[in-house]
């Protein structure tokens, strides 16, 4: 829910996470071959894994990147209102409602 306490410049960290994916995608391209050259299949596999994770991050990045930037509404927008309804669910224990009487507990057992 926009608040109007955002930022007005705030800005994505897409460059850094774009530069981080690239490290990610030469580590594990490295660590597949390394593992493959020296006979250990089942680390070759998590670090191809790990590699296609990468791979797929980038992938994401370079979209967002490349849709630039989004509609984001100036200082002339007001913020929403909040529902005047109340919460969509009860309170904490105590809790009395808008209107009504406090819950009440149903008497039970004590123990001494």
């Amino acid at each position: 829910m926009r608040t109007g306490s955002e930022p007005a410049t705030a800005r994505s960290a897409l460059r850094a996470r774009f530069w981080l994916s690239v490290w990610g995608v030469g580590w594990t391209a490295l660590g597949t071959l390394a593992f493959v050259l020296a006979g250990r299949p089942g680390w070759a596999a998590a670090c191809a894994a790990l590699w296609l994770v990468t791979t797929v991050d980038l992938a994401v990045v370079l979209r967002h990147i490349r849709q630039g930037p989004h509609y984001q509404p100036g200082r002339d927008v007001p913020p929403y209102q909040p529902p005047e309804d109340g919460p969509p669910y009860p309170g904490p224990p105590g809790h009395h409602p808008p209107g009504g009487r406090p819950y009440r507990r149903r008497p039970g057992p004590r123990h001494p």
